[in-house]
């Protein structure tokens, strides 16, 4: 097991680095080969091992979490596009001075095995030198916290201060506290659950079936013709208006029209589009822009695979084996991750626990958006010394 770039240290903030991990046996008893990770630091490692930070991102989210120095440790293992010096998807909340302080705690994000932002993904060339495309097995939560555990030891982390996620970030977060008890002395699980519900599964079929119908997409083994963006936009319209509350939505945009366009035009083939439809058409276009569609569908089904309790007993007992403090959040206006079910996975977990709420207009987003918020929570519960 390897780190590449990470010889004699010297502290670069939010730089692209990757973990050669080896083989990797996935919970279907499938042997991953040559697995490797990308992920980025901030801070420093104190000699006893007692300030490290895991930040778990959401489905499509990166290991850029705060800014940092620009460049990458190995320009051969960077994510294309990869820009470190750009702001983070959690400034505000990390950084300098921030509720996780990158001067006192030494904060890790990685890329989540089966992405797309320099972690083994389906993209990746097996050992025939082929991307994997539709031969890439399915990766399962346990199966990315497996891989990261692996990664935690290759930095020389013994134990996490503190593990945190929001959304899929927190169904992993859940995961390390119950398959490494020993290894988490803190666990901050936000807008996310104990498990992914019927509601949540059917969302998650629908985004599938919107990549997998793409004519281009052709089983999944696209990479050296057409890529299936219209496939993938269309999951990602779909999948965005479950992150964003019905209020959000009717309050920025009503039923307004693009400028310049009709939507109520005479003939359905020359209708324009309301502000909302563009709206969602411009997330399409992002995301496509930056991500791999096989790989959406992997973390689709990592996603998917989320139950903490699958396989190990009733939902009590199998928290009853944590041994971390708690902090559990769930957004007042989350449609994706009812908060109701937030309060479920509370009333599971040992000890008296409370359910906190981040108040928020705009849905399941919120805990990306309400930094403050959720940095004033991680003062008051897990991050109090």
């Amino acid at each position: 097991m390897t780190v590449v770039g990470n010889g004699p240290r010297t502290r670069r903030d939010g730089v692209v680095r990757r973990a050669e991990l080896g083989e990797l046996v996935l919970e279907s008893r499938f042997r991953l080969p040559d697995v490797h990770l990308a992920y980025e630091t901030w801070g420093e490692l104190a000699a006893d091992g007692s300030n490290a930070v895991l930040i778990e991102h959401a489905l499509t989210g990166d290991t850029h979490v705060a800014r940092g120095g620009a460049g990458h440790e190995d320009a051969a293992s960077a994510p294309e596009g990869a820009a470190a010096a750009a702001d983070g998807w959690w400034d505000g909340l990390v950084g300098p001075g921030a509720a996780i302080d990158t001067d006192r705690y030494f904060v890790v994000c990685a890329n989540i095995l089966g992405g797309c932002y320099g972690s083994t993904g389906p993209a990746s060339p097996a050992p025939d030198g082929v991307p994997w495309g539709s031969r890439f097995p399915r990766v399962t939560v346990r199966d990315s916290v497996t891989a990261e555990a692996l990664l935690a030891r290759a930095l020389g982390v013994s134990r996490w201060r503190l593990v945190i996620g929001g959304s899929m970030g927190g169904a992993r977060a859940l995961e390390w506290a119950v398959s490494h008890p020993d290894r988490v002395a803190a666990c901050a699980v936000i807008a996310a659950n104990a498990r992914v519900g019927a509601e949540q599964l059917a969302w998650g079929q629908a985004q599938s079936l919107a990549i997998r119908q793409d004519p281009n997409f052709r089983g999944g083994d696209y990479y050296a013709g057409e890529y299936p963006e219209a496939g993938l936009g269309l999951a990602r319209r779909i999948a965005h208006i479950t992150y964003r509350s019905a209020h959000e939505l009717e309050t920025r945009f009503g039923r307004e029209p693009q400028p310049r366009e009709d939507p109520e035009a005479t003939h359905v083939a020359d209708r324009g589009r309301y502000q909302v439809e563009s709206y969602l058409d411009h997330q399409a276009s992002k995301l496509a822009g930056r991500f791999d569609a096989n790989s959406y569908l992997s973390v689709n089904e990592t996603l998917m695979s989320h139950d903490v309790a699958r396989g190990r007993g009733e939902l009590r007992d199998v928290l009853a084996r944590t041994r971390c403090e708690w902090l559990v959040a769930a957004v007042d206006s989350d449609r994706l991750f009812f908060p109701s079910e937030s309060a479920e996975l509370v009333a599971a977990l040992p000890g008296e626990q409370e359910l906190h709420t981040i108040t928020s207009p705009s849905g399941h987003d919120g805990f990306l958006i309400e930094t403050p918020q959720v940095g004033m929570l991680l003062r008051e519960t897990v991050l109090r010394d």
